[in-house]
């Protein structure tokens, strides 16, 4: 049973001269079940990192106890990398890779007859041991099966695998991984509702800490017993007790006592503020009578002398009240994702069909199928990773040949897809590409993605080097220009935050074309009404 524990204290980091993190503070305990929310880009991947030990704090510290406690940071896109295999990635992504190498530097100085090695030595075995580095090759077989991949595509390189196989592999590493204390960046995008079932219960069963960012609200309400909230404006975090549910409706009440104090002080002000004012007219009301009657009785001047110094202590007295009234600052209000996805002209009856098809892909084959889709239908995609729902999406439009078969997309039919892999902006420039695919003017197209939180800082960037997040972000922008009567949308809630996926959401509802939805998001699924679903791979 793991005993270790983690101590973050006053955190601060900065990326360049932007601060993304301030006087942040965090403790994990054996069995600490924390999601980290916030925002898209507000610096949760950064406060994961900088908890594991890859980036480094600019403030603040971190003790762990006992210190030889092992942190794992899996984050939410796999890197594949060339000429890697299956076997190797789930070594690195484990940590056992680097202890493997730490421990053969420390043998090979050890051989060396350096004496003060040894020390070094018997930690690097330790701590290749309690990272799971000796019986990794046998429970990594029996895992890979269990995650329904053949464990023969062990010595397979992850460039050739699927998406379908990769959320397979990721889910598989963290499975493997014998870490103290867990960060998972985003660990179920992409995984099926048998993968996230997995990762569940693998989560119920650890007896360490675990720290989660992500936007899945029904893997947080089953898995997290605590909320840290990192806050767009200070750059800080607040910590709430309980699940997720429990969040929501204390934000909700946080929200509304906030409110209702900025209410109450800004009331408070314009009184004082009101009676400050009438009470110096009236006092200057008073000295001109003062004036006025310099030549009259003087009992008559020596009244309103007297009527005048109280309006004038009165004023004093309002005035002072003013600088001791306690100031509340208006709740902070960021920036929100408001979303209109218009529906368009209306197509033809059929929207599209395919008749006897058959795809082939590799040593996968997907039908023959025959499929209509009619005007207005909103159908859910659904089946296990690896079944074909992307390779069905791709028959319907076009993008994949049929080895058999027929296909037809009827006139009108003005499509808007969201792709899985987010891969249209991912080469050049964010504005050109987006000008370039929505047939906007650069102006134009600098207050569309302006309004998707993608300002003059994201526009001129390589869209490679925006976040997954901002990638979404763009994609739902350009459906948004394109006026489309038929929205495809392939897992479009993967890397949005919970506010842009319920402006998603309540979009959807408004949408009146036609809809096609793969999704693993089980409350996306409960709240989007569907006429329809199709499973594959049943």
């Amino acid at each position: 049973m793991s005993t270790a524990s983690l101590v973050a204290r006053d955190l601060g980091r900065l990326h360049g001269t932007t601060v993304v993190l301030e006087g942040v503070g965090l403790t994990l305990g054996p069995r600490s079940r924390v999601g980290v929310v916030g925002p898209n880009g507000v610096g949760k991947s950064t406060l994961l990192r900088v908890l594991a030990g890859i980036e480094v704090a600019d403030r603040g510290s971190i003790e762990l106890a006992p210190p030889s406690a092992t942190v794992g940071y899996l984050p939410q896109e796999p890197e594949r990398r060339e000429a890697e295999t299956l076997r190797a990635f789930l070594a690195r992504r484990t940590g056992v890779a680097a202890a493997h190498t730490a421990l053969d530097d420390a043998t090979a100085a050890l051989e060396q007859g350096d004496a003060d090695v040894a020390a070094g030595y018997a930690d690097a075995l330790d701590r290749w041991m309690a990272l799971g580095g000796a019986d990794l090759d046998a429970r990594a077989a029996a895992v890979c099966a269990d995650v329904g991949l053949d464990p023969a595509t062990l010595d397979q390189e992850m460039t050739s695998f699927s998406g379908g196989q990769a959320a397979r592999a990721s889910l598989a590493a963290v499975l493997l991984s014998r870490y103290d204390i867990f960060l998972l960046d985003e660990p179920t995008n992409d995984l099926d509702f048998a993968g996230l079932d997995r990762l569940e219960r693998f989560i119920e069963e650890l007896q360490g800490a675990v720290v989660i960012v992500s936007h899945d609200r029904e893997f947080l309400d089953r898995t997290i017993t605590s909320v840290l909230e990192l806050d767009e404006a200070s750059h800080g975090a607040t910590e709430f007790a309980g699940g997720w549910s429990s969040y929501l409706d204390l934000r909700a009440t946080a929200r509304r006592h906030a409110e209702e104090a900025f209410d109450g002080y800004r009331t408070e002000r314009r009184r004082l503020e009101d009676r400050a004012r009438n009470q110096r007219q009236w006092s200057e009301t008073g000295v001109r009578k003062v004036k006025k009657s310099a030549d009259n009785d003087k009992h008559v001047r020596h009244r309103e002398t007297q009527r005048s110094e109280k309006q004038a202590a009165k004023v004093r007295i309002t005035e002072k009240a003013l600088t001791r009234l306690d100031r509340v600052d208006k709740p902070w209000e960021g920036w929100e994702l408001h979303l209109d996805l218009a529906g368009g002209q209306r197509s033809g009856d059929v929207v599209a069909r395919l008749t006897g098809a058959v795809v082939e892909r590799g040593a996968f084959t997907l039908g023959p199928l025959d499929l209509e889709i009619g005007w207005g239908e909103r159908v859910a995609i659904l089946g296990p990773n690896g079944s074909g729902k992307t390779t069905l999406l791709g028959a319907v439009l076009g993008h994949l040949p049929l080895a058999a078969g027929s296909r037809w997309l009827g006139p009108g039919v003005v499509v808007g897809e969201l792709e899985q892999s987010r891969s249209r902006f991912v080469a050049g420039q964010l504005l050109p590409v987006f000008t370039g695919a929505s047939g906007l003017l650069p102006q134009e197209a600098r207050s569309l993605l302006a309004k998707f939180g993608l300002g003059a800082s994201h526009v001129d960037r390589p869209a490679a080097s925006l976040s997954p997040g901002e990638r979404t972000r763009a994609g739902l922008a350009l459906l948004m220009a394109a006026g489309v009567n038929c929205l495809v949308l392939d897992e479009p809630t993967n890397h949005l935050d919970v506010p842009a996926i319920e402006q998603l959401e309540s979009a959807l509802d408004r949408f009146t074309g036609t809809l096609l939805l793969v999704t693993h998001d089980r409350r996306l699924l409960d709240t989007v009404e569907v006429s329809r679903t199709i499973s594959l791979g049943q």
